[in-house]
């Protein structure tokens, strides 16, 4: 549907909390050999730009009250979530992250912003619960700690920025194809850490959402928790495979014995072609483990530095 054609998507029913439960990966059922998990912010959809420069960042500046080092406070959020190995981080790690890269500044800290104590961010970040508003919420009422407040006005602010912001933006070239490929033989899943509302959404208007057996947000946990449920006990060796862009796609994948195909960021719409056209063969016929993976990850991992250009 073209977007001058598409219903207005505030208006859209929101999924419901059963929809978006962790009990929906657990009643998943195979009904393939083979199972893939895909991202979908950065590798399926090319949303990784406009959402953390248009809709994270300004809400960052803003909650946080950093107007005075904007300039600072934007490379460093940039950095974090798009050019370093943190990309496509859970946002709330991102958010500590990026305020203790702030803090660490001087330049930034001698603009007179304040970094508050993030003790109760860790907390929460720490605590093994899901990474996502309603906890986030329970845990800042039971609590009524400022910081958890502030955080949580601060999320619900990005995801109100990015339901109005983000639509049009459709699947990276290949994609689409890809899925033709795979689906009769692939059990899909969406893997993200995305609030499950949006990725609903955004796979629904781009008329893909049939691809995916399960589609798994940050309600439902953390990517190799997803992995982990999903497929336990359900798939023989080799045959699951992770679709990613980011260093925490990698892990996840690692963690669940997954082997993992990276869309390198920069270059997406080649790596998609490559998928297509050797990737998901050598998968399906047992040749992808190996030197083939090998140097698909070496390339994938010089793309992404731990040290920011400021501090070279």
């Amino acid at each position: 549907m073209a977007a001058a054609d598409s219903p207005d998507r505030r208006s859209a029913p929101t999924p419901s909390s059963a929809a978006l439960s962790p009990d929906r990966l657990r009643q998943f059922q195979p009904g393939h050999e083979f199972f893939i998990g895909m991202d979908s912010d950065g590798c399926v959809f090319d949303s990784m730009e406009i959402k953390h420069k248009e809709c994270f960042a300004p809400a960052f500046i803003r909650h946080w009250r950093l107007q005075a080092a904007s300039k600072f406070a934007r490379a460093a959020w940039e950095f974090v979530n798009l050019y370093s190995v943190w990309r496509g981080a859970n946002r709330f790690p991102a958010l500590a992250r990026t305020l203790e890269m702030l803090r660490d500044w001087p330049e930034a800290m001698r603009r007179g912003i304040r970094i508050p104590d993030l003790a109760p961010l860790h907390g929460f970040i720490n605590s093994g619960l899901p990474q996502g508003n309603p906890t986030l919420e329970q845990m800042a009422a039971r609590s009524g700690d400022p910081v958890l407040a502030l955080t949580l006005d601060w999320s619900k602010a990005v995801n109100r920025a990015i339901a109005e912001m983000v639509e049009g933006v459709p699947p990276f070239p290949g994609v689409r194809q890809c899925l033709d490929k795979l689906a009769p033989r692939a059990d899909l899943a969406v893997v993200s850490g995305t609030p499950g509302e949006a990725l609903q959404r955004e796979w629904k208007e781009h008329g893909i959402d049939p691809f995916a057996a399960v589609i798994a947000g940050q309600e439902m946990g953390s990517k190799k928790e997803h992995l982990q449920i999903l497929t336990a006990g359900r798939y023989s060796p080799g045959r699951a495979l992770m679709v990613g862009d980011a260093p925490g796609d990698l892990k996840a994948a690692r963690a669940n014995g997954f082997l993992f195909f990276p869309i390198n960021p920069g270059q997406e719409e080649q790596c998609w072609a490559r998928l297509l056209e050797e990737g998901l063969d050598r998968f399906f016929a047992g040749a992808f483990a190996g030197a083939y993976e090998t140097g698909l990850v070496v390339e994938f991992e010089k793309l992404l530095p731990e040290i920011p250009p400021w501090k070279k």
